[in-house]
């Protein structure tokens, strides 16, 4: 296992997850965030999946079955007509949430550790990378030795994957927003 330096959307590995939804699936979201700009901040502990399809029977069933239904389902909304948002109130695991936001993922509770190792256990290569960023005392000599730094470095910094950029963990559309106030201030032509 070597040191994965390129970017990576952290909310896709550490928070999609624990929808536990399961891999393989008909349909998965082509980006994921934890902010909203202009609408929701991290403070909201809100969790966004975008979609980006046809609203197709089989992505209505799908919808229906995984995400209208599922319990921290909070809103969806159109973006347009081939991409949606699925909204998803992370309060109830406010505690990982919060974990996640400074990139302390070791301190991720058990059962979410469990959630995100399963989800990735049918892909070797990917789960070994992220169950080093879970346990990274288990990975702390290889990192050292990769990195040519002292082991006792390592060990202070503790954490081997680093926190979540927000500004790539936030969704930039504002669209939805200049709809709602057209169509809140709109004046009516036939009155």
């Amino acid at each position: 296992m070597g040191v994965y330096t390129e970017y990576f959307q952290k909310s896709k590995v550490f928070l999609y997850p624990l929808l536990k939804i399961r891999k393989g699936v008909t349909h998965v979201p082509v980006q994921t965030y934890i902010a909203w700009e202009n609408v929701y901040s991290i403070e909201h502990n809100k969790f966004f999946c975008e979609y980006s399809t046809k609203m197709t029977s089989d992505f209505k069933k799908f919808a229906y079955n995984y995400l209208h239904s599922h319990k921290l389902f909070e809103d969806y909304i159109e973006l347009n007509k081939n991409k949606h948002l699925f909204i998803f109130d992370f309060s109830p695991i406010m505690s990982d949430f919060s974990r996640f936001i400074v990139g302390s993922y070791s301190k991720f509770s058990l059962n979410s550790k469990i959630d995100i190792l399963d989800f990735f256990s049918t892909q070797e290569k990917i789960s070994s990378y992220v169950d080093g960023f879970l346990s990274p005392e288990n990975v702390h000599d290889k990192y050292a030795n990769v990195l040519g730094v002292d082991i006792e470095l390592i060990k202070n910094i503790y954490e081997v994957c680093d926190p979540p950029n927000i500004e790539k963990e936030t969704l930039i559309n504002n669209s939805q927003i200049i709809y709602e106030l057209l169509k809140k201030s709109s004046i009516s032509l036939i009155k």
